[in-house]
């Protein structure tokens, strides 16, 4: 038999599970009161209980009494607490806000969820209309397309100097960049420093952002949907910051703005073309820092990956 503290550390762990894998809400259009049903119900139980155990009348010469049931007519029955009838979302109906908002000709984005078409057309407008940095900053605070902004703390732009001639880009903020607002602080970011400062780099000569700007709950990998909502602003990001250089932290990265299928082990080290804006932009992956804690053996490569880069920087036209 289990113990009562037994049973708290499997509760406790089954919590701690749903959070590593996002599961970080309920699901529903809006809040159910489920103590004022249950109050409900059990009025409703002692209504119809009333009514099967109140004697009857005899009936008068004008029809059956007041409380007769009339043949073929059902006795009304409490519904039981899980059987309730489908909800409007259940049948496919839009929820209240939507239809608000369809009548009134705006787009119901107040509530973000599952991208749509319309999410997404509504991200790469947003983006687009940013003239610079600080306005593509701004857009992605109004944005509210993407349920990421909800559950971080502080939004993930940028790091360092955007007239820097590298830029490197990670995948998604973890839980210590999401508490200071910069990308790579934590012991992934003091591994990333120490590489910069290998080939004669620091923060003040380097331009850093993540693909997705918000921490995805328990520090999961960020969807697919997630990504597709984010992406647009970044893609601007890397316009507006014109790099001669971009660097690509990790195969997540790669994927989104490559199109890579391939690993990082067969990624790395290769340089690519990056087009935007008319021109292109020399670009290589490489490990990112947070994989190297797990797998130092693999700092051997990340070494000639940034060698690689100081030779290109060398190289590049002043």
């Amino acid at each position: 038999m289990q113990t009562d503290h037994q049973i708290q550390r499997e509760l406790e762990a089954l919590l701690e599970f749903h959070l590593e894998v996002g599961i970080d809400s309920f699901l529903g259009d809006a809040p159910i009161d489920w103590v004022a049903r249950s109050v409900e119900l059990a009025s409703a139980q002692r209504q119809a209980h009333a009514a099967r155990t109140q004697p009857q009348s005899r009936p008068s010469a004008g029809g059956p009494a007041a409380g007769a049931q009339r043949p073929g007519a059902s006795a009304a029955v409490p519904a039981s607490p899980g059987l309730h009838s489908p909800s409007a979302a259940a049948l496919g109906s839009p929820p209240q806000g939507e239809a608000v908002a369809a009548q009134q000709g705006k787009p119901a984005n107040s509530t973000p969820g599952l991208p749509t078409a319309q999410t997404v057309q509504m991200a790469r407008d947003m983006a687009a209309s940013a003239r610079n940095l600080d306005e593509l900053r701004g857009r992605l605070v109004e944005f509210n397309g993407c349920s990421l902004s909800l559950t971080a703390k502080n939004l993930v732009f940028c790091d360092g100097n955007p007239e820097a001639k590298v830029m490197l880009v990670g995948d998604a903020p973890g839980r210590e960049e999401d508490q200071q607002g910069k990308p790579f602080v934590g012991r992934s970011g003091q591994l990333l420093d120490q590489m910069l400062r290998a080939i004669g780099l620091d923060r003040s000569s380097a331009y850093i952002g993540n693909v997705v700007p918000w921490r995805p709950p328990g520090d999961r990998t960020p969807t697919q949907q997630e990504t597709e909502l984010c992406k647009p602003f970044v893609v601007r990001q890397i316009e507006l910051a014109a790099p001669e250089v971009l660097v690509l932290l990790g195969a997540a990265s790669a994927k989104t703005l490559m199109g890579a299928t391939d690993g990082i082990r067969k990624l790395r080290g290769n340089w690519m073309t990056y087009p935007v804006a008319g021109r292109d932009i020399a670009c290589i992956a490489t490990y990112d820092p947070a994989y190297l804690l797990k797998s130092p053996i693999e700092k051997r490569f990340a070494w000639k990956d940034f060698m690689a880069i100081r030779h290109r920087l060398s190289h590049s036209p002043e």
